[in-house]
């Protein structure tokens, strides 16, 4: 398998795929059709855009860019659903509506990282610091932490799976992972060729999210003080490093085929089989207009799978 730029998301009723400095979102409206719109992406580095490339400092800022495009196309999927509303604005209700839209987006996005951290990081420390009077180890308790933290986002996806709407969007998930593992194993992009692709890839975010799990193990392992407080205060603090970190593992993961590689990618993998449902050929049709948007698959194909 040859990795590939391109990387995406699931959106309401459709696909966000990107590729470098541009992405598409394609959207099934109500009324069946499929409407694609691409846009220029730009990071949350502003003119800092170096800041994306250097090793284990831009996994933190990929993870921003990421959570703000991801609630921005979120949004814009969702107004596909609102647009009876709209036709009655004025052109500057649109405006100031489009504004409230910009502040709730920055504002869902810092809400999302603090509860994150007060979720996965800090409570799962409470909880096994409950335990210190019959597991007197610090090590041990940190490992123990490290399981619930673990556990409760497994916990996480399986309530937020019985939704109707996630149900949708983990199947349009699938059909994004589809489509890029049909183009990365040199097939044509078709409706048949996705449908028997892999709904698994090893670069998903799911995948990411559980090496930080996982990696936050090792290094609060490796660190300890004896302060409570201090000890909240060094799982926040230590989240950057823990995200750079499990960005280049992530890295290391969608670009190699080593077989211990392999190894430490399978937890995560399975967990996509939670996150990833098999979609429809309708999603898997909106699938491929998003990628074929900002991505020419058939030189891709040509230039990594033709030798003549």
């Amino acid at each position: 398998m040859k990795s590939s730029n391109i990387g995406g998301q699931a959106v309401l009723e459709g696909i966000m795929m990107k590729n470098r400095d541009h992405y598409a979102v394609a959207v099934r409206k109500p009324d069946g059709e499929i409407f694609v719109q691409t846009e220029e992406f730009h990071s949350v580095t502003g003119r800092y855009k170096k800041l994306t490339t250097i090793p284990f400092v831009r996994g933190v800022f990929n993870f921003i860019d990421s959570m703000a495009l991801g609630i921005k196309t979120l949004t814009f999927s969702a107004s596909f659903y609102e647009e009876e509303e709209e036709k009655n604005f004025s052109e500057a209700e649109q405006k100031k509506k489009e504004k409230q839209e910009s502040l709730l987006m920055a504002g869902t996005v810092a809400f999302s990282i603090v509860a994150a951290v007060a979720i996965f990081m800090v409570l799962p420390y409470f909880l096994s610091s409950l335990m210190k009077p019959v597991v007197p180890s610090y090590h041990l308790r940190t490992v123990i932490e490290g399981f619930v933290r673990i556990g409760i986002f497994i916990i996480y996806i399986l309530l937020i799976s019985r939704m109707e709407d996630i149900q949708r969007t983990f199947m349009y998930h699938g059909a994004e992972h589809k489509c890029i593992n049909c183009i990365e194993h040199g097939l044509p992009l078709t409706v048949e060729n996705v449908r028997n692709s892999s709904r698994q890839h090893k670069r998903c975010g799911t995948s990411f999210l559980f090496f930080v799990l996982a990696i936050s193990i090792i290094l609060l392992l490796l660190i300890r003080v004896e302060s409570p407080l201090m000890r909240v205060v060094v799982r926040i603090v230590l989240l950057p490093v823990i995200a750079g970190v499990s960005y280049e593992v992530l890295k290391l993961a969608g670009n190699s085929d080593n077989p211990v590689v392999n190894l430490l990618s399978k937890p995560g993998m399975a967990i996509q089989k939670m996150t990833t449902s098999e979609p429809d050929d309708g999603m898997i049709e909106v699938a491929i207009q998003a990628v074929e948007a900002v991505f020419d698959w058939r030189a891709y194909e040509r230039d990594n799978f033709h030798t003549s």
